[in-house]
């Protein structure tokens, strides 16, 4: 059997990041030995080789995650987790806001929102660490990173923080490469976990 990802589907743009990793297999040609699917109850993720955890509303995902069971088998699901916007916020060790209840499995502290409602949202091409050009990113109520602990390694940066890091099996952006056509960051996190 081949490689299994799920993508949490509790809210956010979950059909986007099926769709964005199915294009990345397909783009690596190995779309038949990819199966991508949503992830609606906590017993689904053990089966798992990879997850994305994707953009939404970061307070609400934290309460759903609780609600649903789903804390404890996030923090001991031991595949690789791809973390977009909200997602990015769910993997730190701390947030500036306390209705989020963190996972903590990357040593960093997250800034929610940092640049303003969603009227400042915006797009740039931003350069990636091992891309040979820059990536176009969405920014939407996007978060940024701070204070990397070690072992993880900055991918991305702007002025006002850092908006890409991976630690080994997991990768937390600050944009939502989902929304785009450029699979190269979907297909270096399957590359990371061993899964292409």
């Amino acid at each position: 059997m081949g490689a299994r990802i799920g993508v949490l589907a509790l809210q956010g743009d979950v059909s986007e990041h099926i769709d964005a990793f199915s294009n990345a297999a397909r783009t690596f040609g190995c779309e038949t030995s990819v199966v991508v699917t949503p992830v609606r109850r906590p017993d689904e993720i053990p089966v798992l080789d990879a997850l994305a955890i994707p953009g939404g509303e970061s307070t609400t995902i934290s309460r759903l995650i609780d609600k649903n069971g789903f804390f404890e088998r996030l923090v001991e699901f031991d595949g690789g987790i791809f973390a977009t916007c909200a997602g990015m916020v769910m993997m730190a060790q701390s947030v500036d806001d306390p209705r989020v209840r963190p996972l903590g499995l990357m040593d960093y502290t997250v800034i929610r929102n940092a640049f303003g409602r969603q009227r400042e949202s915006f797009e740039a091409d931003v350069g990636i660490a091992g891309l040979d050009r820059p990536f176009h990113a969405f920014f939407i109520r996007a978060p940024v990173a701070f204070h990397p602990g070690d072992g993880i390694k900055i991918m991305g940066t702007i002025p006002e923080g850092i908006i890409a890091l991976e630690q080994d099996r997991y990768m937390a952006l600050s944009f939502h490469p989902e929304l785009g056509h450029d699979p190269r960051l979907h297909i270096r996190f399957m590359k990371n976990c061993g899964l292409i």
